[in-house]
Protein backbone atom coordinates (compact mmCIF):
# COMPACT_ATOMS: atom_id res chain seq x y z
CA UNK A 1 0.00 0.00 0.00
CA UNK A 2 1.67 3.21 -1.26
CA UNK A 3 2.19 5.76 1.85
CA UNK A 4 0.21 8.73 2.20
CA UNK A 5 -0.91 11.01 4.80
CA UNK A 6 -3.20 9.42 6.60
CA UNK A 7 -1.29 6.29 6.93
CA UNK A 8 2.31 7.83 7.15
CA UNK A 9 3.68 6.04 10.38
CA UNK A 10 3.90 8.62 13.29
CA UNK A 11 6.72 9.34 15.21
CA UNK A 12 6.39 8.60 18.91
CA UNK A 13 6.81 12.01 21.34
CA UNK A 14 10.24 12.65 22.84
CA UNK A 15 9.82 12.35 26.75
CA UNK A 16 13.07 13.53 27.27
CA UNK A 17 11.97 17.00 26.73
CA UNK A 18 12.68 20.38 28.95
CA UNK A 19 10.04 20.88 31.60
CA UNK A 20 7.84 23.80 31.13
CA UNK A 21 9.93 27.61 31.61
CA UNK A 22 9.18 29.65 34.44
CA UNK A 23 11.25 32.46 33.64
CA UNK A 24 11.90 34.29 30.44
CA UNK A 25 15.43 33.72 30.48
CA UNK A 26 14.28 30.25 30.32
CA UNK A 27 11.69 30.38 27.57
CA UNK A 28 14.77 31.84 25.17
CA UNK A 29 16.79 28.78 26.42
CA UNK A 30 14.28 26.42 25.44
CA UNK A 31 13.47 28.33 22.20
CA UNK A 32 16.81 27.18 20.68
CA UNK A 33 15.83 22.94 21.28
CA UNK A 34 14.70 21.77 18.30
CA UNK A 35 12.12 19.42 19.79
CA UNK A 36 10.82 21.48 22.46
CA UNK A 37 8.62 23.35 21.07
CA UNK A 38 5.19 21.08 19.48
CA UNK A 39 3.88 22.98 16.48
CA UNK A 40 0.22 23.30 17.26
CA UNK A 41 -3.04 23.64 15.15
CA UNK A 42 -3.26 27.32 16.22
CA UNK A 43 0.36 28.54 15.11
CA UNK A 44 -0.07 26.06 11.74
CA UNK A 45 -3.73 28.41 11.10
CA UNK A 46 -2.99 31.93 12.16
CA UNK A 47 0.87 31.45 9.96
CA UNK A 48 0.91 33.21 6.62
CA UNK A 49 0.31 31.09 3.67
CA UNK A 50 2.79 30.11 1.48
CA UNK A 51 2.97 29.38 -2.11
CA UNK A 52 3.76 25.51 -2.11
CA UNK A 53 0.98 24.82 0.40
CA UNK A 54 -1.14 22.18 -0.61
CA UNK A 55 -4.78 22.33 -1.10
CA UNK A 56 -5.42 19.71 1.90
CA UNK A 57 -3.15 22.09 4.11
CA UNK A 58 -4.60 24.80 3.25
CA UNK A 59 -6.90 27.50 5.16
CA UNK A 60 -9.55 26.43 3.15
CA UNK A 61 -9.57 22.90 4.04
CA UNK A 62 -9.39 23.27 7.42
CA UNK A 63 -12.33 24.84 8.34
CA UNK A 64 -13.71 21.49 8.13
CA UNK A 65 -11.46 20.56 10.92
CA UNK A 66 -12.54 24.03 13.04
CA UNK A 67 -16.06 23.31 12.32
CA UNK A 68 -16.09 19.02 13.87
CA UNK A 69 -14.33 21.03 16.93
CA UNK A 70 -17.60 23.47 17.26
CA UNK A 71 -19.75 20.80 16.78
CA UNK A 72 -17.69 18.43 19.39
CA UNK A 73 -18.25 21.64 21.87
CA UNK A 74 -21.59 21.88 21.68
CA UNK A 75 -22.61 18.37 21.93
CA UNK A 76 -20.39 17.79 25.07
CA UNK A 77 -21.74 21.31 26.52
CA UNK A 78 -25.62 21.12 25.34
CA UNK A 79 -26.59 20.43 28.96
CA UNK A 80 -25.49 23.08 30.95
CA UNK A 81 -27.57 25.70 31.45
CA UNK A 82 -26.35 27.33 34.59
CA UNK A 83 -22.38 27.67 33.85
CA UNK A 84 -19.81 30.20 35.22
CA UNK A 85 -16.04 30.30 34.40
CA UNK A 86 -13.67 31.14 36.71
CA UNK A 87 -10.30 32.06 35.80
CA UNK A 88 -6.74 32.95 36.71
CA UNK A 89 -3.24 31.64 36.85
CA UNK A 90 -2.36 28.37 36.02
CA UNK A 91 1.23 29.25 38.02
CA UNK A 92 -0.91 29.65 41.45
CA UNK A 93 0.49 26.69 44.43
CA UNK A 94 -1.94 24.89 46.17
CA UNK A 95 -0.69 27.12 49.27
CA UNK A 96 -1.69 30.42 48.16
CA UNK A 97 -4.59 32.13 49.52
CA UNK A 98 -5.90 32.74 46.18
CA UNK A 99 -5.83 28.87 45.10
CA UNK A 100 -8.07 28.29 48.71
CA UNK A 101 -10.30 31.74 47.71
CA UNK A 102 -10.95 29.61 44.08
CA UNK A 103 -11.49 26.34 45.38
CA UNK A 104 -14.52 28.29 48.14
CA UNK A 105 -15.78 30.10 45.64
CA UNK A 106 -16.86 27.09 43.69
CA UNK A 107 -17.93 25.58 46.20
CA UNK A 108 -20.12 27.61 47.06
CA UNK A 109 -21.32 28.32 43.34
CA UNK A 110 -21.75 24.44 42.88
CA UNK A 111 -24.27 24.38 46.14
CA UNK A 112 -26.21 27.22 44.42
CA UNK A 113 -27.05 25.15 41.77
CA UNK A 114 -24.01 26.36 39.33
CA UNK A 115 -22.28 24.20 36.99
CA UNK A 116 -18.19 25.38 37.29
CA UNK A 117 -16.16 25.85 33.90
CA UNK A 118 -12.17 26.38 34.08
CA UNK A 119 -9.88 25.70 31.45
CA UNK A 120 -8.71 22.43 33.24
CA UNK A 121 -5.10 22.70 33.87
CA UNK A 122 -3.22 23.66 36.92
CA UNK A 123 -3.42 26.67 39.49
CA UNK A 124 -6.65 28.57 39.75
CA UNK A 125 -8.12 26.18 37.15
CA UNK A 126 -7.53 23.38 39.33
CA UNK A 127 -8.90 24.85 42.45
CA UNK A 128 -12.27 25.58 41.02
CA UNK A 129 -12.71 22.20 39.45
CA UNK A 130 -11.57 20.40 42.98
CA UNK A 131 -14.36 22.90 44.75
CA UNK A 132 -17.04 21.71 42.25
CA UNK A 133 -15.77 18.16 42.55
CA UNK A 134 -15.73 17.42 45.95
CA UNK A 135 -18.84 18.60 46.94
CA UNK A 136 -20.28 16.31 43.83
CA UNK A 137 -21.55 18.67 41.49
CA UNK A 138 -20.72 19.55 38.15
CA UNK A 139 -17.09 20.08 37.02
CA UNK A 140 -15.98 20.89 33.31
CA UNK A 141 -12.50 21.56 32.22
CA UNK A 142 -11.93 22.70 28.43
CA UNK A 143 -8.57 22.03 27.82
CA UNK A 144 -6.30 23.29 25.38
CA UNK A 145 -3.15 21.99 22.97
CA UNK A 146 -0.11 24.02 23.60
CA UNK A 147 3.64 23.71 22.22
CA UNK A 148 4.52 22.23 25.85
CA UNK A 149 1.93 20.05 27.42
CA UNK A 150 -0.75 21.07 30.01
CA UNK A 151 -2.04 18.22 31.58
CA UNK A 152 -5.77 18.18 32.79
CA UNK A 153 -6.53 18.58 36.46
CA UNK A 154 -7.83 15.39 37.95
CA UNK A 155 -11.14 17.41 39.20
CA UNK A 156 -12.83 16.96 36.16
CA UNK A 157 -16.51 15.32 35.76
CA UNK A 158 -16.23 16.38 32.24
CA UNK A 159 -13.28 16.99 30.48
CA UNK A 160 -12.82 18.70 26.97
CA UNK A 161 -9.91 19.23 24.15
CA UNK A 162 -9.70 21.98 22.13
CA UNK A 163 -6.83 22.52 19.67
CA UNK A 164 -7.87 26.27 18.35
CA UNK A 165 -8.09 29.07 21.21
CA UNK A 166 -10.84 30.58 19.34
CA UNK A 167 -13.22 27.90 19.64
CA UNK A 168 -12.67 27.22 23.39
CA UNK A 169 -13.49 30.58 24.08
CA UNK A 170 -16.89 30.57 22.28
CA UNK A 171 -17.40 27.67 24.56
CA UNK A 172 -16.23 29.93 27.63
CA UNK A 173 -18.59 32.79 26.56
CA UNK A 174 -22.28 30.51 25.27
CA UNK A 175 -22.37 28.08 28.27
CA UNK A 176 -21.19 30.72 30.98
CA UNK A 177 -23.38 33.08 32.96
CA UNK A 178 -20.73 34.61 34.67
CA UNK A 179 -16.96 35.26 34.71
CA UNK A 180 -14.98 35.11 38.13
CA UNK A 181 -11.57 36.47 37.08
CA UNK A 182 -8.81 35.57 39.67
CA UNK A 183 -5.47 37.24 39.67
CA UNK A 184 -3.39 35.54 36.58
CA UNK A 185 -1.46 36.45 33.41
CA UNK A 186 -2.35 37.49 29.68
CA UNK A 187 -4.81 34.93 29.56
CA UNK A 188 -6.65 35.78 32.21
CA UNK A 189 -6.72 39.33 30.97
CA UNK A 190 -7.37 38.16 27.03
CA UNK A 191 -10.86 36.05 28.78
CA UNK A 192 -11.49 39.01 30.78
CA UNK A 193 -11.17 42.31 28.21
CA UNK A 194 -13.32 40.17 25.94
CA UNK A 195 -16.31 39.62 28.23
CA UNK A 196 -15.63 42.96 28.94
CA UNK A 197 -15.96 44.16 24.82
CA UNK A 198 -18.85 41.86 24.25
CA UNK A 199 -21.11 43.14 26.84
CA UNK A 200 -20.19 46.63 26.29
CA UNK A 201 -21.09 46.13 22.44
CA UNK A 202 -24.58 44.39 23.93
CA UNK A 203 -23.56 40.81 21.82
CA UNK A 204 -24.04 39.51 25.66
CA UNK A 205 -26.22 40.87 28.38
CA UNK A 206 -26.83 40.47 32.14
CA UNK A 207 -23.41 39.10 32.67
CA UNK A 208 -21.87 39.91 35.72
CA UNK A 209 -17.42 39.69 35.51
CA UNK A 210 -16.48 39.33 39.45
CA UNK A 211 -12.34 40.36 39.61
CA UNK A 212 -11.06 38.58 42.97
CA UNK A 213 -8.73 39.90 45.05
CA UNK A 214 -8.90 43.82 45.13
CA UNK A 215 -5.07 44.23 45.91
CA UNK A 216 -4.13 42.32 42.26
CA UNK A 217 -6.64 44.58 40.76
CA UNK A 218 -6.30 48.31 41.97
CA UNK A 219 -3.62 49.00 40.18
CA UNK A 220 -5.34 47.80 36.15
CA UNK A 221 -9.05 49.47 37.60
CA UNK A 222 -7.10 53.09 38.76
CA UNK A 223 -5.55 52.89 35.46
CA UNK A 224 -8.69 52.46 33.42
CA UNK A 225 -10.43 54.83 35.14
CA UNK A 226 -7.77 58.11 35.14
CA UNK A 227 -6.73 57.09 31.21
CA UNK A 228 -9.83 54.83 29.61
CA UNK A 229 -12.28 56.89 31.18
CA UNK A 230 -10.65 60.40 31.73
CA UNK A 231 -9.69 60.08 28.08
CA UNK A 232 -13.40 59.63 26.73
CA UNK A 233 -12.43 55.98 25.75
CA UNK A 234 -14.78 54.57 28.00
CA UNK A 235 -18.06 55.54 29.90
CA UNK A 236 -18.61 55.64 33.90
CA UNK A 237 -21.58 53.22 32.69
CA UNK A 238 -18.47 50.89 31.59
CA UNK A 239 -16.77 50.96 35.02
CA UNK A 240 -20.24 49.60 36.18
CA UNK A 241 -19.52 46.39 34.43
CA UNK A 242 -16.82 45.37 37.02
CA UNK A 243 -17.86 43.84 40.63
CA UNK A 244 -14.55 43.90 42.67
CA UNK A 245 -14.21 41.93 45.76
CA UNK A 246 -12.36 39.41 48.18
CA UNK A 247 -15.19 37.14 49.66
CA UNK A 248 -16.24 34.30 48.19
CA UNK A 249 -19.65 34.65 49.60
CA UNK A 250 -19.88 37.89 48.12
CA UNK A 251 -19.16 37.22 44.35
CA UNK A 252 -21.57 34.52 44.84
CA UNK A 253 -24.10 36.28 46.25
CA UNK A 254 -23.55 39.18 43.68
CA UNK A 255 -23.84 36.32 40.44
CA UNK A 256 -26.84 34.62 41.74
CA UNK A 257 -28.25 38.28 42.08
CA UNK A 258 -27.44 39.68 39.21
CA UNK A 259 -28.20 36.18 37.30
CA UNK A 260 -31.60 36.38 38.54
CA UNK A 261 -32.38 39.60 37.51
CA UNK A 262 -33.33 38.32 34.11
CA UNK A 263 -32.05 35.84 31.54
CA UNK A 264 -28.92 36.17 29.27
CA UNK A 265 -29.72 37.37 25.93
CA UNK A 266 -27.83 37.78 22.88
CA UNK A 267 -26.59 35.06 23.60
CA UNK A 268 -23.93 33.43 20.70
Amino acid sequence: MAETQANKPRKRKDTSKPSEPSTVEEAKQAEQIPEYWQLTDDEVLLRSPELEDEFRTSDSWRVFRIMGELVGGFDSLATITRGISIFGSARTPEDDPMYQAARETARLLAENGFEIITGGGPGIMEAANRGAFEVGKVSVGCNIELPFEQLPNPYQTRSLSFKYFFVRKTMFIKYSNAYVIFPGGFGTMDELFEALTLIQTRKIRNFPVVLFGSQYWQGMLQWITSMMLNEGNISQEDLGLIHLTDSPKDAVDFITKTCGAGAKIGRI
